[in-house]
């Protein structure tokens, strides 16, 4: 069994398991979302409990649904700024389609 931790007093036997935290939260042996990493915001996103085919719909389908979850969804800057600089060329990201990132990208530019 691995042991994640520094400290002494828990058992090193691999038969006697370690015991859980005392707050019964493994996530906090990890760090906190904040502390997640550049890609982190994905986790939050409200797109990650959804239908991915929302998100990504066959040419002239709808995205209403899908620009529907990204106005409530926390992260949806992170999402945007992501799609802008690694020029995704489909489906719906920050709220915003191929078409409405690449007018958003001409005037920035």
């Amino acid at each position: 069994m691995w042991h994640l931790l520094d400290d002494e007093s828990f058992p090193t036997d691999a038969a006697t398991p370690a015991p859980a935290p005392a707050n019964g939260n493994v996530l906090s042996l990890f760090g906190t979302p904040e502390d997640d990493g550049p890609m982190g915001w994905q986790e939050r996103a409200l797109c990650a409990q959804t239908d991915p085919e929302a998100f990504f719909p066959e040419k002239g389908g709808s995205t209403r649904e899908a620009k529907k979850v990204c106005t409530q969804c926390d992260v949806r800057s992170e999402c945007l700024e992501y799609a802008l600089a690694n020029d995704e060329r489909f489906g719906i990201w920050g709220g915003l389609s191929e078409r409405e990132r690449r007018k958003l990208k001409r005037r920035v530019v």
